[in-house]
This record gives C-alpha cells, structure tokens and sequence, in this order.
C-alpha cells in the first residue's frame, strides 16, 4: 500500500533544500546566474558526497535573493508537502541566506514566509513553524549573528533554534553562546548531530547545548550506553532515513539503524531532510520503512505522535493538528 494519504509531522525540513530544482532553474534563468553546473542532465540536482552536496546546495540559494523568492519557495515547498499527507511541518530557516544576518533585512523574509505559511494553512491544512539555524561551517562568531536574528524574531511561526552546516567543523561546545542565547529567549533547542560524527560528538551535543532534539543522531547506534542514556532522558531524534541512505551516512536501508533505536526505547521521528536533492518524499519515506521493517499503519500512527509531543509548538497548535491525526 502507499501511505501518501496518511496525516503526517515532519520535523527536519530545510527550507532552501526542498527548492524543486526547476523553481531554482528558473529563478537562475529570470536572474541570469549560471549555476547550470549544479544540475544533472534530468534537470536534478548532482552531487558527489556531503561535501559537494553543500557546496551545491548554497550554489542554488544563490538565487534566493529576496523576499519574493522567499514567498514563492515557501509556497512550493508547502504545496508539495501538504501533496504527500503532510499536516504539520517544521522548517530551519537560515538568516545567513535571508539578508545575511540583518535583523531588519531577516524580519522583511520571515513576514514573506509567513505569509506564504498562512495562504497554505488556510488552503491546504497545513501548519509551519520555523526553527532558526546557524551554519555550522559559517563558524561561532556568525552563529551568534543567527541567534540574535531569532530571539529578535520569536513568536508564533519562529519557535525554535538549531545548527546544521559541516558537523565536523569544531565541537558543540565552541557554540553555546548562541545556544544560551536562544535558551534564555524561550527558544526550542535542536541541533544536526551524529549524521558523521560519532556518538561522542551526539554526547557533547547533549551536554554542551542543552537541546531536546538530535537531527539525525543515527551514529548513537554504536555506543548502547549513549542508547540507553538518549531513550531515558526523552531526548528526539530527527531521523531522514533516505537522506542517509543516499549519502552513504548508512550503508541501505535494511542496515539503517531507526528500527533498533526504536526498539532500545528511542524516541524516533521519520522526515525528508532536503528531499529533491535525496529523491524522497515522506510518502516514500513510510513506504520504505514499512517495506524494510514491516512498520504498519499502528506504527506510523505511533511515530506520528511521537513527531507531535516533541514538536516546537504551543498547546493550541499541538492540539488542532492532534485532531488532524486523530481523523484517521
């Protein structure tokens, strides 16, 4: 069966990397950037790994170039989402490709996301919340600059801050100002972790940024008394099985280790990642799952809630997308 119709939550989404390639190309054609390089000769995106995924990937921001863009990529990516059962959606919105890092340019895009958010909830049922992130390989200096354009911004749509970028570029710790800055604010604390680095790197993530949420995490797996410690405390992990897969952060899906941190007690959430670059959808995503592990729809309506309680949203929001669920 195809679980395309089922209510979903997806709580790891960048925004700028669910850009459909043809909106990219055609914003390059409308500008007149050649990034003609980044694509592969299906109109797709061509990386070779990690390192020139990113490289392309910032590549095809070039494009964004204001609000505008900011609104109509906003709209295209919700389009799709809410296409494949998607009721509720976090985003990580980074101001370093929105005015670079100018509190005042940074509110101009966000009241453009919003307002793309708002026409597709009221349209099409879905909800967005963004989670504000630093760029890792940007370096502790500008992810200061990111937080700040945050806790400037805090409020319904904006209720989270992260990192994402190279994970091997320094350690959490040499980020904790801009965590605690966003900490104070009464921000939600994600942050990528243990994609390539290893379960030491997903333990210092815990202990040195304070944050409820892992994005990937999947490296946990090697160290059980880290399993043990991660599905005691309640911390989430932010799971993109496909996006691992594809970039070879796991060896295929029958060796991915979501379904033994599952069973060792973790809490585990399934979303896409940067899905036109990795070829996935969260239809896909639960269709694999159940192909591989033979999840069914108990499962998934077990993952979904889960999604839900860890979601960065207040009581109402949680609330109404609870209902959404519950209708299936």
């Amino acid at each position: 069966m195809s679980y395309q119709s089922m209510p979903k939550v997806e709580l790891h989404l960048h925004l700028e990397g669910a850009a459909p390639p043809a909106f990219i190309a055609g914003l390059a054609k409308e500008k007149n950037i050649d990034i003609s390089g980044i694509f592969d000769e299906t109109g797709g995106y061509a990386f070779r790994d990690f390192e020139h995924f990113l490289s392309v990937y910032e590549a095809a921001c070039t494009t964004l170039t204001g609000p505008e863009e900011f609104y109509r990529l906003t709209k295209a990516v919700l389009e799709e989402s809410a296409s494949h059962g998607v009721v509720y959606s976090e985003t990580f919105v980074s101001p370093d490709f929105c005015g670079g890092g100018d509190v005042a340019a940074w509110r101009e895009y966000l009241a453009a996301m919003e307002m793309a958010a708002d026409e597709a909830e009221r349209d099409l049922g879905i909800t967005l919340r963004g989670v504000v992130t630093c760029i890792r390989h940007f370096g502790p200096e500008q992810a200061k600059t990111a937080a700040k354009c945050a806790v400037e911004t805090k409020g319904k749509f904006i209720t989270g801050y992260g990192m994402a970028g190279a994970e091997m570029v320094g350690r959490p710790g040499d980020y904790s100002y801009s965590f605690d800055m966003a900490r104070e604010a009464g921000l939600h604390l994600t942050c990528h972790a243990g994609e390539w680095g290893g379960p030491d790197m997903i333990a210092d993530t815990i202990r040195d940024l304070g944050v409820a949420r892992i994005g990937h995490g999947i490296n946990a797996i090697k160290d059980p008394a880290l399993v043990a410690q991660i599905a005691d405390s309640g911390i989430v992990l932010e799971v993109c099985p496909g996006s691992n897969v594809v970039l070879n952060a796991s060896g295929g899906w029958a060796d991915h280790p979501i379904k033994k941190l599952r069973d060792a007690g973790v809490n585990v959430t399934i979303s896409t990642d940067d899905p036109p670059f990795f070829h996935t959808t969260m239809t896909a995503e639960f269709n694999n799952l159940a192909e591989t592990f033979g999840w069914d729809d108990d499962d998934f309506r077990a993952l979904n809630a889960t999604a839900l309680a860890a979601a960065f949203c207040d009581d109402e929001t949680r609330a109404k997308v609870a209902r959404k669920l519950e209708a299936t």
